[in-house]
């Protein structure tokens, strides 16, 4: 969907369910003849069939040797017991526990003379099956700790991984963070949403508030996109106006309407770098802000003046609109109208939108449900002990995220309105 998940190993469980090739089902049957499986488990209990120990994990360690041997018979140039070709022959072997989702498995490591064989399937000092570092990475994911993940596989699969390993691991990630924060962009999206969010990180022996800058942008297929992830103290129209210009660096010539919550100064940071964008306040938003100048017995009633407001035909009616909400409360509750008085810029673009277009771009509503997805990820988290490991744990979860979300069906009709209303701007 975006290029999150071309940069991301694929999760556990998340990658390719293709059939076997038909080969290996061929050597599968030569392997084990008709009724053999039957009679090699027959009278077996459950813990010997996958306890630890058991046929399978005996199994899947036949079956790492038999590979490793043959890739040393590749690499000497001769089978066991022939002549060989030259000084380097075999040497024995060397016994190591391999950690699988089968739980423990022993595997007796094959070597070479002059010690220049470097197996493939299971390296040197690999001690950890492919697919294993995937499942911690996607618990990781989830919001598990380190120390719980380390338990969970101590429970589940009978294996010891330790803490330390677990958080190289998962600081593998970083590696794929740094490309994906840097990446090229596309050159123009329709919408891009702003916004965000508060993260507890540990800074100076504190435990302290950082702001987390999101921008989820849509390109013109109609594909969500999280543009990057920046760090500050603080939320503010200076900051945004940096993280502007670094979208504009990686390659973002022109954002047809940007998305934001109100934030004082940021409809100006926004036209700045992209002069021609329309800058779409959200309406809900608005409507809280306004209504925290209103009694409580009042709001509902209140809320409900609002409405025809931002529902309205046009911009011109929406103004007449907001002069009768002005006539019946503004004498009663005068700050609640400025609220709508002061943002009236920015809060009518979207009345010159069809339907499909005003539903997407009316409230940030669509990067609020992405903070959802994240604080579910870092809510078992007192907080961050810097913040890398912040980054690290949103990036996997917008990954996560990300891979969950859909193609917005009503995109045939939101993409000719756009066409209509910015012409050559829209691309699509």
């Amino acid at each position: 969907m975006s290029s999150m998940q071309s940069k991301r190993r694929p999760e556990a469980g998340a990658g390719n369910h293709d059939q076997p090739p038909e080969e290996v089902i061929d050597r599968l049957a030569e392997l084990l003849p008709e009724g053999a499986l039957d009679e090699a488990v027959q009278g077996l209990r459950p813990e010997e069939l996958t306890g630890p120990g058991g046929l399978l994990s005996k199994l899947a360690g036949r079956v790492l040797e038999a590979a490793l041997a043959a890739e040393l018979t590749e690499h000497l140039g001769h089978p066991p017991g022939a002549r060989p070709g030259g000084s380097n022959v075999r040497n024995g072997s060397t016994s190591k526990t391999v950690s699988t989702d089968l739980g423990p498995v022993e595997v007796s490591t094959p070597r070479d003379r002059h010690g220049s064989f470097e197996p493939q399937i299971l390296g040197k000092r690999q001690t950890r099956l492919a697919g294993l570092d995937e499942k911690i990475i996607a618990l990781y994911a989830g919001g598990m700790s380190v120390r719980d993940i380390s338990a969970h596989l101590s429970e589940l699969y009978d294996t010891e991984i330790g803490r330390d390993t677990i958080s190289r691991i998962t600081d593998a990630v970083l590696e794929d963070v740094a490309a994906w924060r840097t990446r090229p962009l596309e050159r123009v999206y329709p919408i891009v949403y702003f916004d965000a969010m508060f993260v507890k990180v540990r800074e100076d022996r504190s435990v302290k508030n950082r702001a987390c800058y999101l921008a989820l942008g849509v390109s013109c297929d109609g594909d969500r996109e999280v543009l990057g992830i920046w760090w500050q103290e603080t939320e503010g129209a200076k900051f945004w106006l940096s993280v502007l210009n670094d979208l504009q660096r990686r390659g973002v010539q022109d954002v047809l309407i940007a998305c934001v919550d109100g934030l004082t100064g940021f409809p100006d940071a926004i036209e700045a770098v992209f002069p021609k964008a329309w800058v779409q306040t959200c309406i809900v938003h608005l409507i809280r802000a306004s209504l925290r100048y209103v009694n409580y017995r009042d709001k509902r009633i209140v809320a409900k003046a609002m409405r025809p407001i931002y529902t309205a035909a046009n911009a011109e009616e929406a103004l007449l609109e907001l002069e009768r909400f002005e006539a019946e409360w503004g004498e009663r509750y005068p700050p609640a109208v400025a609220a709508w008085r002061n943002s009236w810029e920015h809060v009518t673009p979207f009345l010159a939108l069809p339907g499909e277009l005003r539903k997407a771009v009316y409230t940030t509503n669509t990067i609020e449900a992405m903070h959802r997805q994240v604080r579910k990820a870092i809510k078992t988290r007192g907080h961050f002990p810097d913040e890398q490991a912040a980054t690290k744990l949103i990036y996997l979860a917008l990954h996560r995220a990300e891979a969950k979300w859909t193609k917005n069906r009503a995109w045939t009709a939101a993409r000719a309105g756009l066409k209509i209303h910015f012409g050559d701007r829209f691309p699509g």
